[in-house]
């Protein structure tokens, strides 16, 4: 009897752990593999490096109003302001294949990202005294809390960094940064404006780290009293640990649904909108830089961050696009080559902020949308299996 009784225990022992141990399908297992990749060295690493350029944009900014203010030559200070902010943008618009999570849940993407500009509201903010004294009290927590989207992020920094004319109506840049003549108002808004992108910026790099940043980008999203506005989240780990508790995805398919869909998402609207609208004359003011004129350069950008969101952002990552090769490598070939001729599309668009109705607008705005049909409508299904 205590035989069969041993043998008994050590069965139902054996049924509970078949019952709670973890069989992962081959699909689950291959998309588990793209996971980590993804996360760390395409989102996180994309994030980190933009905030990094916030923080040499900063310090320039600092020092102009300090040279403003001293009424001291800042000229080089500018344009070195000029390239950190293009630096820091092409972060950014390689980053926008995944819009979702944190972009989306804190509204970071129409905070920093917003177009066209209130000029309006700009000059009467710049000629309100009460408003620039919170500003140059406040700084970036003025910016952010209190100003509208369309007077805050990189299109009002761009617009003060970088010169523009009058051209049938509308303000284009000529790519050149200003001459060195920013008056106090204008150094004092262009620093608040710098400094709240450079902590939206970390803010991105600590959520989905979950709060891994250095000491430097610490300082920057802690105000005077302690407190930090980090909202204390690792978005890294619910991808990373999908299926899991805590986890916001119940499987890795449905992660890997949420990236294929942010990569469709950014190549409609490039598409359609950031190409689009000009292209169309549906809205002629509807250009993304105008003022750097790095709008082609934003939508090239556009597309290779789907390229690192599906093949990898480093040689040797194991991403999405070998589960798809696997399962149907004429479709994979298919999605890679669309990425690399819609680059060179883009690439081969000249002065678009002024010649925005050329054919080759149109050619790069097809190859883009065969791109997107590719994602949404074969990659998605193929992942749905």
């Amino acid at each position: 009897m205590k035989l069969a009784l041993c043998a008994a225990c050590v069965m139902g022992m054996a049924a509970c752990n078949n019952q709670t141990t973890e069989v992962k399908s081959d699909k689950e297992e291959a998309l588990e593999r793209a996971m980590a990749p993804y996360v760390n060295n395409t989102v996180i690493a994309t994030y980190s490096a933009m905030a990094d350029e916030g923080l040499v944009l900063l310090d320039k900014c600092q020092q102009i109003l300090v040279k403003v203010d001293a009424n001291e030559d800042y000229s080089t200070l500018l344009a070195e302001a000029g390239t950190a902010w293009r630096a820091m943008r092409k972060h950014w618009e390689q980053s926008e294949a995944f819009l979702f999570g944190p972009a989306a849940a804190h509204n970071i993407d129409p905070h920093i990202d917003s177009w066209p500009l209130d000029f309006n509201a700009m000059n009467a903010l710049l000629n309100n005294a009460a408003q620039m004294k919170q500003i140059e009290e406040e700084g970036g927590a003025y910016v952010g809390d209190k100003l509208g989207y369309a007077l805050k992020g990189f299109h009002a920094a761009e617009y003060l960094l970088f010169e523009s004319e009058e051209q049938g109506g509308r303000a284009i840049g000529t790519g050149k940064t200003h001459a060195a003549n920013l008056t106090h108002a204008e150094a004092v808004y262009l620093l608040g404006i710098v400094e709240d992108l450079a902590q939206q910026a970390i803010l991105l790099e600590d959520c989905w780290s979950g709060g891994n940043i250095s000491k430097a980008k610490e300082a920057v999203i802690t105000d005077s009293e302690g407190e930090s506005m980090s909202y204390g989240e690792d978005y890294g780990s619910y991808m990373i640990n999908a299926g899991k508790a805590g986890s916001i995805y119940v499987t890795y398919q449905r992660a890997a649904e949420e990236i294929i869909g942010g990569c469709a998402d950014i190549a409609g609207e490039v598409a359609d909108l950031k190409i689009g609208n000009p292209y169309t004359a549906a809205d002629p003011d509807y250009l993304e830089s105008p003022y750097s004129c790095t709008s082609t350069i934003d939508f090239a950008d556009n597309i290779r961050s789907i390229q690192h969101a599906y093949c990898g952002a480093q040689t040797g990552d194991y991403a999405i696009s070998n589960y798809v090769y696997r399962q149907d490598a004429e479709l994979d070939t298919k999605v890679r080559n669309a990425i690399d001729e819609a680059i060179a599309a883009i690439d081969a668009i000249e002065d678009f902020e002024h010649n925005a109705t050329d054919a080759k607008v149109g050619v790069a705005q097809d190859k883009v949308k065969v791109l997107e049909g590719l994602l949404k409508d074969e990659v998605l299904a193929l992942l749905a299996k």
